[in-house]
């Protein structure tokens, strides 16, 4: 259970428990609710918005966290060493925490290039961030599938499609071949 606490624009403060979905629904609804127009202080405003930003972002490290940990727990985490982490390719390290959403958490939610590139680099793998960004929308671009068009300057959270899956599954059973 994921915990967060927020000041509302009237002055309340809530303690929020609950899953991480739960709560990132609950700080967006919040933060929906306070972008409208018509605020009466906009210093509250930003003291709001700055607070929802920043137990997003709580909320935010420990889902990726969870993702990491996941990785090395997983019936896999064998296999996912040696085919993956082990070895150089850049396509399969980059796909590798959306394959784990895929797998062990139901597919819950998408991930930015940056929340990818931070997972990869907490499994101990360093890449740069335009590196990720390049691998997604080049070599990658055919087992991921993006919310929305990419535009400059604003993020897209990419899903591992039906046929990334069929690509990393063969990938980690060619540690079982022997190959």
């Amino acid at each position: 259970m994921a915990k967060a606490s927020l000041k509302l624009p009237n002055g309340t403060s809530v303690q929020i428990e609950g899953t991480h979905e739960e709560i990132h629904k609950l700080l967006q609804f919040y933060s929906a609710q306070e972008a409208k127009p018509g605020a009466k202080d906009s210093r509250k405003k930003k003291a709001f918005a700055k607070d929802i930003t920043n137990k997003s972002s709580d909320a935010q490290s420990l889902r990726l966290a969870e993702i990491v940990n996941q990785v090395k727990e997983c019936s896999e985490a064998e296999a996912i060493e040696k085919q993956i982490l082990d070895r150089s390719g850049q396509v399969d390290r980059v796909l590798l925490p959306l394959y784990t959403i895929h797998q062990y958490m139901d597919n819950a939610f998408g991930m930015t290039s940056g929340e990818i590139r931070k997972v990869i680099t907490d499994l101990g793998i360093s890449i740069a961030l335009p590196n990720v960004s390049k691998t997604l929308s080049g070599t990658a671009s055919r087992y991921v599938i993006g919310d929305k068009i990419k535009k400059k300057g604003q993020p897209v959270r990419y899903k591992l499609s039906r046929r990334g899956v069929q690509y990393l599954k063969a990938v980690l059973e060619a540690t079982e071949s022997g190959e």
